[in-house]
């Protein structure tokens, strides 16, 4: 009677311990079991987000970006929260939760809609009537200042004074548009406006004189030589050349040739030229020639 007991306690004990061990096994691979991880499907910077995932119990989040690393407790088989704050900048982002195994799962998040656009044109300074002399560049940006890639458009104006503005509408390639255009034929201020979803951006080209065109000279004997001047010098548009412009005057007596560099000051280059005797003298500035002048210079 007492061996049947204790066969039957026996049995009762090594069917308590299978009991304890098949819990302990369900509950050990419940927790190891995959957690699966939905990344959000259109994720926008500035705006908040979340990641869903299954399973039950806690676990440990991470979270890196392009200027974000986070690391915080939550709860499996809820959604994963994300701010606004923590997704601000545009780009791709891992998500990992670790419990007993980590997971993760990639995404990307795009710019907002444009808020500041940068817009270069160069050069600041332009010699008037040259073909595609101007050019500028506009690349859009979030209030985040991340590069907004997605298609786009911006409209380029151009205008100087008394003259009717120029217009050209670009479409953005990888969040770039650009242009190029000549320079007109007066010299003044080119006001440059780019625009794009009701952000405007202006820059400002100032076009110049450019090379002069005709030179023509005058002069007189002095007591020391001979005193040369020119005409005003203008460009072939007829716009005055900026003061500092050099022009060169050349004297020729028998075998003996001098140079003399003049700057151009309101308009008119002057030299003296000690030259002696019967003299030929000329003037040029940058491809432009004067013409020639036969005096006697004083003794």
């Amino acid at each position: 009677m007492s061996s049947s007991i204790n066969t039957v306690w026996k049995n009762l004990r090594l069917y308590l311990v299978l009991v304890v061990a098949l819990g302990t096994w369900a509950v050990a691979s419940a927790q190891a079991q995959e957690v699966a991880l939905r990344a959000p499907s259109s994720a926008i910077a500035g705006n908040p987000a979340a990641i869903g995932m299954n399973g039950g119990g806690t676990a440990t989040f991470y979270l890196t970006g392009p200027s974000v690393s986070v690391k915080r407790d939550v709860q499996l088989g809820q959604d994963i929260q994300l701010t606004a704050r923590e997704l601000q900048s545009a780009g791709r982002y891992i998500a990992i939760v670790c419990s007993r195994e980590c997971n993760s799962v990639a995404f990307f998040v795009a710019p907002s809609k444009p808020a500041t656009l940068t817009f270069l044109v160069h050069p600041s300074r332009a010699p008037v009537s040259q073909n595609d002399v101007i050019s500028g560049v506009a690349i859009d940006f979030d209030e985040f200042q991340n590069m907004v890639v997605a298609p786009g458009s911006v409209h380029f104006e151009w205008s100087a004074k008394g003259s009717s503005p120029t217009s050209r509408t670009v479409e953005t390639h990888d969040g770039i548009a650009w242009f190029r255009t000549g320079s007109g034929k007066t010299a003044g201020a080119l006001q440059v406006v780019a625009s794009a979803n009701d952000v405007t951006t202006k820059r400002v080209v100032q076009e110049v004189a450019s090379e002069p065109c005709t030179l023509r000279i005058k002069g007189q004997p002095a007591p020391k030589g001979i005193v040369v001047e020119t005409e005003p010098v203008r460009d072939c548009s007829g716009n005055p050349v900026p003061d500092g412009t050099i022009v060169t005057f050349t004297a020729k007596s028998g075998n003996e040739t001098s140079f003399v560099d003049a700057p151009v000051k309101q308009d008119v280059a002057r030299a003296t030229l000690l030259v002696k005797g019967p003299v030929v003298v000329s003037a040029a500035s940058g491809v432009s020639m004067g013409n020639e002048l036969r005096l006697n210079a004083k003794d």
